[in-house]
């Protein structure tokens, strides 16, 4: 198991926020934001492996001997799809500052919450270009080990092309709903028509970007020779202050620069350095960011 009991219980009593949710065909736990409705009986419908039991109609089950469960007209479910970076590059750091180890705990735990909230959840593991692996639609917190299972399996491998896997994974036939992108941004291609082409198809985003405090502020000095781990590709620097002073002035203007494009498309954005440790990302600084509640 990814997370301990006491764990899953503070992220048990989350939810995520979309400030347009989607109207599945299934109804679920999460209350409506539209005004005017409300929490009254609508209907009923069959039971599924996963729905809350406190929902479950007792009197229609004791004379029907089938178990149904009660709708409310306020409730709708909500598409949750969390896209994970699996690029080499991901694969950087040491312990619990392991960038790829850091997002895979963050796919579980926001994972965690979705289903404990009756919502759907589909993981997309982008790799090389391409979804490269996938794991749902499922729904009910029943789900959760062969959730864990999944993430347990992924490795970080190959060159990063977000553009053409977020391409790909919207030429798939999918529910829009909220879509959470866990990456280091590092591509060469960037990130940004990819994340357009997920909003111009109905989706709702945020973008989690993830960083080694290293990459912010490299502990290197002298003559080196860097080597791209995706590419292995080679350049020869002379690293002294006043260069390590114009890469974190550069860094800066980056993170900032993705700020700004987040905040013109209506992305919700959150920086995360792996010196952070991964919980209180989860309870604390995806509260901040408007991403859980």
């Amino acid at each position: 198991m990814i997370f301990d009991e006491a764990t899953l219980r503070k992220l048990n009593q989350l939810t995520l926020v979309a400030s347009r949710v989607r109207t599945g065909a299934i109804k679920g736990e999460r209350r409506s934001s539209r005004r005017g409705s409300s929490v009254e009986f609508a209907d009923y419908r069959n039971y599924t492996p996963g729905d809350d039991l406190r929902r479950l109609d007792w009197n229609i089950y004791a004379r029907h001997e089938r178990p149904f469960i009660k709708l409310l007209e306020e409730e709708e479910d909500l598409a949750v799809h969390i896209l994970v970076d699996g690029s080499r590059s991901m694969g950087w750091g040491e312990g619990d500052q392991h960038k790829f180890n850091y997002a895979l705990r963050l796919a579980a735990g926001l994972g965690s919450i979705v289903l404990a909230s009756g919502d759907v959840l589909t993981v997309g593991f982008l790799q090389n270009g391409r979804v490269a692996d996938e794991y749902g639609p499922s729904r009910g917190q029943g789900t959760l080990p062969r959730l864990f299972n999944f993430l347990d399996g992924l490795e970080a491998d190959g060159e990063t092309d977000l553009n053409s896997s977020l391409r790909e994974y919207t030429i798939t036939p999918r529910r829009p709903g909220l879509a959470i992108l866990i990456s280091d941004l590092l591509a060469d291609g960037g990130y940004e028509s990819g994340l357009r082409q997920l909003l111009g198809r109905g989706f709702e985003a945020a973008l989690i970007h993830i960083l080694s405090p290293d990459e912010l502020d490299p502990p290197l000095a002298g003559d080196l020779q860097l080597i791209d781990v995706e590419t292995n590709q080679t350049q020869d620097v002379s690293l002294d202050n006043s260069l390590r002073e114009r890469f974190g002035a550069k860094a800066r203007a980056w993170i900032s620069s993705i700020q700004n494009d987040c905040r013109r498309q209506g992305v919700r954005y959150l920086e995360l350095t792996t010196s952070l440790p991964w919980d209180q990302a989860l309870l604390l600084e995806m509260r901040r960011a408007s991403i859980v509640k």
